[in-house]
């Protein structure tokens, strides 16, 4: 563990992995109750086309990236609301257009190739700089602070926005405000995992805590910290056995999923058997199924 800390570039990958493990879960958790848990990767493509602008106008791709991601967030939802085109129409044409402004860009940017990106889809943690890092902490700090004061708000509108309409909340407004901070997610994340596998992070880890949780904020507790030990446990295991960090950290994600499926299953079996002789029926469970209907999950 200590060989690993002492190059340069493995010290600063680290820190950008814990915060890309802390934040990405965190807006996942609402992503999934939203059930737009394919938003990350319309996004990832989008912040291709801001990577390959960054490279064209000699600025920092990551910066750039950033501000076209949430751009492209805010019109996604723009003409989800405001076209008769639906959510998934909408983020296929987000898919499409980013990928492919991405690509021409980088062919118009002077010493560039479509081999360039390579580093930005699937993550290259040997190339994270310091300014990297302090781009990503402010980033992290930036979405962990509108969460935290945006989180009932928000909770209310993924539950129901019929509910959220009801009690006067701005759910256009609040909508942009998931969208555009998972937008800044998916740039935090991508020198890390790659835009092509930031989405898993955002999702797996919640999966995976919705499996052995009810409540709202334990889910977003657990998660964060299921992110962490995939982001760093992954990152970890590509030092060492020398693959990929975003398919390591992504594969260690799924085999705690698939670990929490167990667990679950065997807690609410606990459950049922210690309720069944005072009910005489079938015990309500907790699993995947409270965690993503409207209005059933309390925080």
């Amino acid at each position: 563990m200590i060989e690993m800390l002492q190059p340069d570039f493995m010290r600063r990958a680290l820190i950008a992995a814990a915060l890309v493990g802390l934040v990405a879960p965190v807006i996942g958790t609402f992503l999934v109750q939203r059930r737009l848990a394919l938003l990350g990767d319309g996004i990832g493509h989008v912040a291709l086309t801001g990577v390959a602008l960054g490279f064209l106008t000699g600025t920092a791709p990551v910066l750039t990236a950033a501000v076209v991601a949430a751009l492209g967030a805010a019109l996604i939802e723009l003409v989800r609301v405001r076209t008769r085109t639906s959510g998934d129409v909408a983020l296929a044409l987000l898919f499409y257009g980013g990928i492919a402004g991405g690509v021409l860009l980088i062919g118009l940017a002077p010493g560039a190739s479509t081999a360039t990106l390579t580093s930005y889809l699937f993550g290259s943690v040997s190339t994270v700089s310091t300014e990297d890092v302090y781009t990503v902490t402010a980033l992290a700090v930036l979405v962990l602070g509108v969460i935290g004061y945006f989180g009932r708000e928000l909770f209310v509108l993924c539950q129901d926005e019929d509910v959220a309409r009801a009690h006067g909340l701005p759910v256009r407004f609040l909508s942009l405000v998931i969208a555009i901070t998972a937008a800044l997610t998916v740039v935090l994340a991508m020198r890390v995992v790659g835009v092509l596998l930031v989405s898993a992070l955002m999702v797996v880890p919640v999966a995976a805590a919705q499996q052995l949780t009810r409540s709202f904020r334990v889910t977003i507790a657990l998660a964060m910290a299921v992110g962490v030990v995939a982001a760093l446990g992954g990152l970890s295991t590509a030092y060492y056995v020398d693959v990929a960090p975003g398919s390591a950290i992504v594969l260690i994600a799924l085999a705690v999923f698939c670990a929490a499926v167990g667990a679950g299953y065997l807690v609410r079996g606990a459950r049922g058997r210690s309720r069944a002789p005072l009910g005489g029926g079938a015990a309500a469970t907790a699993g995947t199924m409270p965690q993503t209907e409207r209005g059933s999950v309390s925080t």
